[in-house]
């Protein structure tokens, strides 16, 4: 008896194995074509939540992802890495002061990344990868050779730096248009972090027009791109691609705790890069176009304080008498709400708009006074207050290890001082002992006003006795330094 029922038993599951595999035929031969593969496979039963996105995939196909291989081969090849070589001053350990006489001057080394922009060796990186550099190296994708770079520009308003390399017949990248990136757009972040070859990662536009407030500056500009591609130490000044492979910003700085990678990078827009690298090119500075007056972004407290019901655009915090925006009738408090024809959302927008000008050229501005709307037309002024486009004009000392230069009669203006000389592209160890940075504005020395870049050079390389400066940090701080020279 139990001989026959194992026998059923096992005649049974060879019925259904039998009818379960001509079943399994009958359904692909007549319903699929197995000449080529199926998209989507679903083997087993799927939850609610995922119906919809199965019967998507029966209706119209399978889903395309961005091929991003194109892209990399492409941008990886016009991405540079960057060594700097700077001089600091180290303190004593029994120094507790500024302006250390008992300190050493010891090297520091730093890398950072690049972006070649022509292929007779035009680099483009951050100004904060090469700030204070003696000595700058470029090393090219394929690490078959070191060039030296020399400096050719900078424009601390934006952080952006423009070397040269002696090479012929490079890759360099292509430009995009930022303007058209749109949020969600799938970005790649090409750089050299942590002293590696060129390294990709992949993200999406989060934001545009991010002002994060890191540049020191008498002027900044920031607009920046924000990404949640992988961003980290050392992809400063390296490339944002959309996936074409074409340059749409120069990766510049991330908010994070740690300083590592936390989804939060921020690229300046390759318009305005554009345009600066042109400037330095031909002119060895940037030519930077003023409305003679300042805007702020709209916030709760003023919108309050100042009763604006308006809550698109900027506000005309002030205006400078008879500049060009007071010539075109525009006044403090005035509603900043379009320039040449675009939504002048946030202060950072209105920046990076203006930024893309030069003087002489005439702009439409779109405002409101008292609810109702207005336009004006104004020509653009350089920083000494005319229409011409202005040529690089300073003094270079080499003993000092930087670059003097008289202040603009818009910055005199703008800090209501009557004379002034700038120091930009500070590289010797002489002026950091004194605790002099980048775009410092000498006012006074010793009592005696600064008028002359070759007078004040001559002072600052022959100091004895008791030192008095007075001046203005780059944030337009009034700042006072007392000390003995030696």
């Amino acid at each position: 008896m139990k001989y026959k029922q194992h026998l059923g038993m096992v005649f049974m599951a060879l019925a259904a194995g039998f009818l379960g595999s001509w079943g399994h035929y009958q359904w692909f031969s007549s319903e699929k074509d197995l000449s080529s593969p199926p998209s989507l496979l679903i083997q087993q039963p799927i939850s609610d939540g995922l119906a919809g996105n199965v019967s998507f995939l029966r209706e119209y196909g399978t889903m395309e992802v961005p091929s991003f291989v194109e892209a990399s081969n492409t941008a990886t090849q016009a991405v540079v890495f960057i060594k700097t070589i700077s001089e600091v001053r180290q303190s004593s350990p029994f120094w507790f002061f500024d302006n250390d006489p008992f300190g050493s001057i010891g090297q520091v080394s730093s890398t950072g990344s690049g972006v070649i922009m022509s292929s007779d060796g035009y680099i483009v990186t951050n100004l904060h990868v090469i700030k204070n550099a003696v000595k700058i190296e470029v090393v090219l994708n394929n690490r078959k050779k070191v060039f030296p770079a020399e400096l050719v520009g900078a424009d601390p308003s934006t952080d952006l730096a423009l070397l040269k390399i002696d090479a012929k017949g490079l890759q360099a990248i292509k430009a995009g248009n930022s303007e058209v990136l749109k949020i969600g757009e799938w970005v790649l972040a090409v750089g050299n972090p942590f002293n590696l070859t060129s390294t990709v990662t992949a993200g999406i536009v989060s934001a545009k027009g991010r002002n994060i407030n890191i540049v020191n500056n008498q002027f900044p500009i920031e607009s920046f791109i924000q990404t949640d591609a992988a961003i980290n130490p050392g992809n400063s000044g390296g490339a944002l691609v959309n996936t074409k492979g074409e340059l749409v910003g120069i990766n510049t700085a991330i908010i994070s705790k740690t300083g590592a990678y936390s989804g939060y990078g921020f690229a300046i827009p390759v318009n305005m890069v554009v345009k600066i690298v042109n400037d330095l090119v031909e002119f060895g500075e940037v030519q930077r176009g003023f409305t003679g007056m300042d805007v702020a972004d709209i916030d709760f407290e003023n919108q309050k304080a100042l009763n604006i019901s308006y809550d698109q655009g900027v506000y005309v915090a002030n205006v400078l008498e008879d500049g060009p925006a007071f010539k075109a009738g525009i006044r403090a408090g005035d509603l900043v709400t379009g320039f040449q024809g675009r939504e002048t959302e946030s202060k950072s927008v209105y920046d990076e708009l203006l930024s893309y000008q030069r003087p002489g050229d005439k702009v439409k501005i779109t405002y409101q006074r008292d609810g109702k709307s207005k336009e004006a037309t104004i020509t653009l002024i350089n920083k000494e207050g005319n229409t011409e486009l202005v040529r690089k004009t300073y003094v270079r000392s080499e003993e000092l290890g930087a670059n003097f230069s008289k202040l603009s009669k818009v910055e005199m203006q703008k800090y209501a001082i009557e004379h002034g000389i700038k120091v930009t592209e500070v590289r010797g160890n002489m002026l950091r002992r004194m605790g002099i940075h980048d775009d410092f504005i000498f006012i006074s020395f010793n009592g005696k006003p600064c008028k002359d870049p070759h007078e004040l050079i001559k002072m600052l390389s022959q100091p004895a006795g008791r030192i008095q400066i007075e001046g203005i940090t780059p944030d337009g701080r009034k700042k006072f330094y007392s000390f003995y020279g030696y």
